[in-house]
């Protein structure tokens, strides 16, 4: 009877495991041949590659094509490399693409509630609201405490350099930003430069360091949809530290604002004004107008906004400047220009760095935007389609529920729209230069309403960073130091680089 059964449960379980695998063929995209359970996506689930990479190689090899079918599990996803479908996506058919897909549950993980992970009238009352803790005057106004964070890092870099030993750039600049996300989001003097135990170098290491049984729990969410609800992913320690730490500032606040105008005091001005209210994306009334909807600033959301601060501030900043010094290791007469810069801007300034000084800095400006070029942050970008939509030109019809994958790094690294990809050259960011190059081919801060809300701060920060080391040292390359680095194969959201970035610190002679 066994005999007789067994190949039978095969084949259901065949069939039940390729479910879905043949919604590309349909549609005459090409795509590779998917495999049962794990569509495209093996790589990716076994940490051999990232999706960065993978979408890369994709990218490549169907070079005459608009857009690359792909399976994430048996979730079909379409990888995009038309800059025009691009722009519909993230601009022009927005409300067809609003989702992000990023979060999971947020009934179990409640750190997924917030501008980033949040998806439909989440999101969309998140951002409208929180976005007043971005504008240029709050920027300004905090821009002191960027500054002393930027001193503090110039004590640090003396130091290394003075022990004539290679640093690993990610880690250092990192220890900066912990400092910086301590200072102008929590308004906590952090001191991570000098402390190796720092709460907050803990809570980054807890968050972007997964741990085997993470990972294992995150490759079960992205296989298999029907387990989703009964899957908590995050390392729960992450969600109690957080929790601990938040309720510390705001008894120390006594929940009021303090007038210091960081993220906190932002946060609890939302929570003092009472509900937040908006237009709703997801319900109707009887005639077809959008629904008023309203949601409460309580304490998990508080406390999942909290988190995104530290952890988009944290890495993606980091990562950003540590590869720009990186490049200009290997293009010392570039940084040699960058210094010579930062020297004649700062004498008019008595030698000090604030909000004007480094804003006078524009070839370090477009030094970091070639680097965010060649290793943005985020190497591809998320989207999940809402409603029925025919991409226009192609004849394809996709449904809601299909995944968008915009593949930031390879339109970034495609000679078709950038000269010579792989060279290091600021000039292509020149004014002249940058009108001609298109948004939809440069994305390192997304695009369109669900673009990084905090850019302009991450820039901020970033530059001062790098003026603030670049002012008083130089970078080269040590022995550890390889031209290419090896991206981390674990990485999801935000790239990262599997080895750091070692280089070598040297104190200039002025």
């Amino acid at each position: 009877m066994f005999l007789l059964i067994a190949p039978l449960i095969l084949i259901l379980l065949y069939i039940y495991f390729s479910k879905n695998h043949d919604y590309w063929a349909k549609r005459g995209v090409k795509h590779d041949t998917p495999i049962p359970i794990f569509g495209n996506h093996l790589r990716c689930i076994l940490t051999l590659k990232s999706v960065t990479e993978v979408t890369c190689e994709l990218y490549k090899k169907y070079s005459k094509e608009r857009i690359i079918g792909y399976y994430r599990g048996r979730t079909p996803a379409l990888i995009i490399k038309d800059p025009d479908i691009v722009k519909m996506i993230m601009c022009s058919d927005f409300w067809s693409f609003y989702n992000r897909g990023a979060g999971r549950n947020p009934e179990q993980e409640s750190l997924m509630l917030n501008v980033f992970h949040g998806d439909g009238d989440t999101w969309k009352l998140l951002r409208q609201h929180t976005s007043s803790a971005y504008t240029l005057a709050k920027l300004k106004a905090m821009y002191p405490l960027i500054i002393q964070c930027a001193e503090d890092l110039q004590k640090v870099v003396q130091n290394v350099a003075q022990k004539k030993g290679s640093f690993n750039a990610v880690d250092l600049m990192a220890r900066f930003t912990i400092d910086f996300i301590g200072a102008c989001g929590f308004g906590v003097d952090v001191k991570s430069m000098n402390t190796e135990n720092s709460i907050f170098k803990k809570l980054g290491k807890l968050i972007f360091t997964k741990t085997a049984t993470e990972r294992l729990k995150q490759a079960m969410y992205e296989l298999f949809p029907e387990l989703r609800r009964y899957i908590y992913v995050s390392d729960r320690e992450i969600l109690l530290t957080l929790n601990k730490l938040v309720s510390a500032i705001l008894e120390q606040r006594n929940n009021k604002p303090s007038g210091r105008n960081d993220y906190i005091d932002l946060l609890l001005e939302l929570e003092k004004n009472g509900k937040m209210r908006g237009k709703s994306l997801e319900k109707v009334n009887p005639d077809n107008s959008p629904m008023d909807v309203e949601m409460e600033m309580n304490f998990k959301l508080f406390v999942a906004n909290v988190a995104l601060f530290f952890a988009a501030g944290f890495e993606t900043s980091s990562s950003a400047m540590s590869y720009t010094l990186h490049e200009l290791a290997f293009y010392p007469h570039l940084q040699k220009e960058i210094q010579e810069e930062i020297d004649e801007v700062l004498s008019k300034y008595d030698g000090k760095l604030c909000y004007d000084s480094v804003s006078r800095m524009p070839k370090l400006a477009r030094a970091f935007k070639e680097a965010m070029r060649k290793f943005p942050a985020g190497g591809v970008l998320y989207r999940v389609c809402t409603k029925r939509y025919t991409i226009p030109g192609t004849g394809v019809t996709i449904d809601p529920g299909v995944e968008i994958f915009i593949p930031a790094q390879a339109l970034q690294m495609d000679e078709q729209y950038h000269e010579n990809p792989d060279e290091f050259n600021p000039e292509r960011f020149l004014p002249e230069n940058e009108a001609k190059m298109g948004k939809y081919v440069y994305l390192p801060f997304g695009e369109g309403q669900r673009g990084c809300i905090g850019s302009r701060l991450g820039e901020m920060q970033s530059l001062a960073g790098l003026a603030a080391l670049l002012q008083i040292a130089s970078v080269s390359p040590c022995s550890a130091t390889v031209r290419r680095p090896r991206p981390d194969p674990r990485a999801y959201f935000v790239q990262g680089f599997a080895d750091g970035l070692p280089l070598t610190l040297t104190l200039r002679n002025k």
